[in-house]
């Protein structure tokens, strides 16, 4: 059932983005250069649309998905939706990080954690979401991240949770790698860091019963793989610099390999792995260590 399901969502991927480029390109939702942008031409924000229709679906169709999916569902519609609106508007970042944070509540409450824990699971949800975001900067990148990570899940906890979406994420990825014919926009990036550290939590927190806050603290940030770590290490480089910590810059990872004149598929492929790393050294953190 479980890759029935991912049959199912890869070709969704593949069959609606094309048709969420055209509807991008009639209500000009429209990625114009410039600025930190690398991309030479104009091009449209609808990948987003189809990871969250495409989503919906599955928890809607399948009889079983997962006792946390409703809520997932729930808390992404929410993610989306901001994210999208700040695609046609730009909205406050307080606005956006209080749905966030609203969202990762949502999906947290339901854990028989102790409140320490509540709170810690509901700020690294909140963290990934936009991390997602923040290095969503060249073609492919969150994607292949959400891919990874959902992979690696998926070869240790719920198979029925997570091949469903590896297969909606390689659907979309097709349209945005090695040349992106579309973007994931907002409302797509803050989705695939939401899905993947919502359903992550309920994977692993039976295995934070008795562990120590400072094993807690070193395994979420490892697994949260590059997007949380590059997201720490440039809200520190700003810090240092005086700056606020939520400015963009072009200091993230993949500009810095893009700036040494790598083609970009090198610069994707040493950061995918750099990512499943970071991600499995974080699993086994949580597994070894109390």
């Amino acid at each position: 059932m479980a890759i029935f399901s991912a049959i199912l969502n890869f070709l969704w991927g593949i069959i609606a983005t094309p048709v969420s480029m055209k509807l991008s390109r009639t209500f000009r939702l429209l990625d114009v250069p410039g600025g930190r942008k690398l991309h030479p031409v104009v091009t449209p924000r609808g990948a987003g649309i189809v990871l969250w229709t495409g989503y919906l679906l599955w928890a809607l169709v399948n009889s079983n998905p997962g006792v946390e999916v409703p809520y997932v569902a729930t808390g992404a519609t929410l993610v989306f939706l901001v994210g999208y609106m700040d695609d046609m508007h730009p909205l406050p970042p307080l606005k956006r990080l209080a749905v966030h944070l609203l969202a990762a509540a949502w999906v947290v409450i339901p854990l028989s954690v102790p409140l320490h824990q509540r709170a810690l699971f509901l700020l690294w949800i909140a963290g990934c979401t936009n991390a997602y975001n923040f290095v969503d900067g060249m073609d492919g990148l969150a994607l292949s991240l959400a891919f990874v990570t959902s992979y690696m899940a998926y070869r240790g906890g719920n198979p029925y949770t997570w091949l469903p979406f590896c297969g909606l994420v390689a659907g979309v990825l097709l349209w945005n790698f090695p040349h992106a014919r579309t973007f994931l926009g907002d409302g797509g990036a803050t989705l695939l860091g939401y899905v993947c550290s919502s359903h992550l939590v309920w994977d692993i927190f039976p295995r934070f019963f008795h562990k120590n806050l400072a094993t807690m603290l070193t395994a979420l940030v490892l697994i949260g793989g590059v997007p949380v770590v590059d997201t720490l290490f440039a809200m520190f480089r700003r810090l240092l610099r005086g700056r606020s910590p939520f400015s963009p810059d072009r200091g993230h990872l993949h500009h810095i390999l893009l700036d040494f004149k790598l083609p970009a598929w090198e610069v994707l492929a040493l950061i995918v792995a750099v990512h499943g790393v970071l991600v499995g050294a974080g699993y086994y953190v949580l597994i070894q260590y109390r």
